[in-house]
């Protein structure tokens, strides 16, 4: 944002701490160029290795920058930790001034506000950095929001310091003023009090016999925004309806079902790799079953439909597997197990693998849930695969739909095929995009490759294939400013001021 050789970054990183964990980090500092394109067009200053536990034991870490060849340079990097209190809400606020110093000789002061966090220790954290107002000793500085982990550490009497400076493009800003405050005494602004704090220059205090102050800075607009969990979604008595639809690969690469080479092979004593994912995956949801009604739609993607009742073979990317359309819902987890032994029979395994009919199907309920504007319902598509998929463009367009919707989609990859397409789709090396360019609105697809867990716990494959369903389900609700249900509604009142 400017010139400067001993920055303060107000970013804070949030990070779990596991004791019982090597957990070893590296900070890299970078001087980015305007028309940087990346990391690889930045000039590397020096880079930062330690454990989490280093920073933690010591709450504040100095280390030496290390160039390339781990040659030891001037500078240095301080990390400092603290423990958060678990408070996710935010506070949207904005300020203003009135009457600041004048510190330009030929123009009006360009001035900026800074919020620091005052540590245990008495150092400050910055935790947010206004944007410059050019030309004006009455600003107006635009509202941002913070979390209240980053603004106070849930301390809502913890001291915050507030500077203001006039802006030069050489670095060396102009001290304007300062004045302290807690987030404590901001909210009271919610009460209808309207805050403002004499911006002091302690020179200026000392020296100046009537000196009252170097301006006005006043809370112009205070909102608090509360951030549900995703226990406040499930619990209380309002719990959401998860809705679990199973998509199982019936294409000719299983190998045929009846050879005990085949991915689909029942075997007398020991359960195939579907089975052991459908298991490990579908007994997690149902432990909802008391509380949290659990449809498991088993529908298939690519096979060649042999049953009896029908007049000519035909292929489908999308049937009931207990062929029942009307009704293709299983009762719990051993319902699910014998749809698909009953089902195997009476199928050929065929092909293409094509799965964006099934993530299209399972959207179009999400769709009708959408416009109800209750967290009432939410869709989880687990997908059950063998390997390559062959319509790649489609998945990703209906992927990249899915993603406004209140839907999750879980792949287990089964078997020792190229997964590569299945990672992609992830999203975690990378924004996922529509063949048309189009980002997805959020993360809601994991995969896991089943040989990953083959001789771990079921409890293992589930926990991995499930991690990122609560936040995915948080970040929906919360996006759209929906409401766990039966939670009395918050308290997010705005009482703006007028400039």
């Amino acid at each position: 944002w400017c010139v400067c050789i001993s920055p303060v970054f107000s970013k804070v990183l949030l990070v779990d701490y596991y004791f019982e964990e090597v957990q070893r980090l590296r900070y890299e500092l970078h001087d980015i160029s305007p028309a940087h394109n990346g990391l690889r067009d930045t000039d590397c200053l020096g880079a930062m290795e330690c454990t989490l536990g280093q920073i933690v034991s010591q709450r504040k870490l100095s280390k030496a920058l290390l160039k390339q060849g781990n040659a030891t340079s001037k500078s240095s990097i301080t990390v400092t930790s603290e423990e958060l209190s678990g408070n996710d809400d935010y506070v949207e606020l904005s300020f203003r001034a009135r009457k600041l110093d004048d510190k330009d000789f030929f123009s009006k002061s360009d001035p900026f506000l800074e919020i620091f966090r005052i540590n245990d220790d008495g150092s400050g954290s910055l935790v947010h950095r206004t944007e410059t107002v050019m030309n004006d000793l009455s600003p107006v500085w635009k509202s941002f929001k913070v979390s209240l982990n980053t603004l106070c550490s849930g301390d809502h009497d913890r001291q915050l310091k507030c500077t203001v400076y006039d802006w030069d493009s050489n670095g060396k800003h102009d001290f304007i003023g300062e004045f302290q405050t807690t987030y404590k005494e901001i909210r009271t602004d919610l009460e209808g009090r309207q805050m403002q704090w004499d911006c002091i220059n302690p020179k200026y205090q000392l020296k100046k016999k009537n000196y009252r102050n170097s301006g006005v800075i006043v809370l112009n607009h205070c909102k608090i925004i509360k951030m549900y969990s995703f226990l406040d979604y499930i619990m209380g008595g309002c719990q959401i309806q998860f809705t679990v639809s199973v998509a199982i690969d019936f294409t000719a690469s299983n190998g045929d079902p009846k050879n005990s080479c085949s991915l689909h092979y029942i075997h007398p004593y020991q359960p195939n790799e579907y089975l052991k994912a459908l298991v490990a995956v579908g007994e997690i949801c149902q432990d909802y079953d008391s509380s949290i009604p659990v449809d498991i739609t088993l529908c298939c993607e690519a096979c060649l439909c042999v049953n009896s009742t029908l007049t000519r073979s035909q292929v489908s990317h999308d049937f009931a597997v207990n062929f029942d359309e009307d009704n293709p819902e299983c009762s719990g987890i051993q319902g699910v197990v014998e749809a698909y032994q009953g089902c195997l029979p009476k199928i050929q395994l065929y092909g293409p693998t094509n799965i964006a009919p099934i993530i299209q199907k399972v959207a179009s309920s999400a769709s009708e849930e959408m416009h109800t504007k209750e967290a009432m319902e939410y869709f989880i598509l687990l997908i059950l695969t063998d390997g390559v998929i062959t319509d790649m463009a489609d998945t990703r367009e209906a992927i990249v739909h899915a993603s406004h919707l209140p839907m999750s989609v879980i792949i287990v990859g089964v078997g020792n095929a190229d997964f590569s397409d299945m990672q992609m789709l992830d999203g975690d090396d990378g924004i996922l995009r529509s063949p048309k360019g189009e980002p997805v609105l959020r993360d809601i697809v994991q995969f896991v490759p089943f040989k990953d867990f083959k001789h771990a716990s079921p409890a293992a494959l589930a926990k991995s294939v499930l991690a990122e369903v609560p936040n995915q389900v948080v970040d929906y609700y919360n996006a759209k400013g929906i409401h766990p249900k039966c939670l009395s509604d918050y308290d997010e009142s705005t009482r703006p001021f007028s400039p």
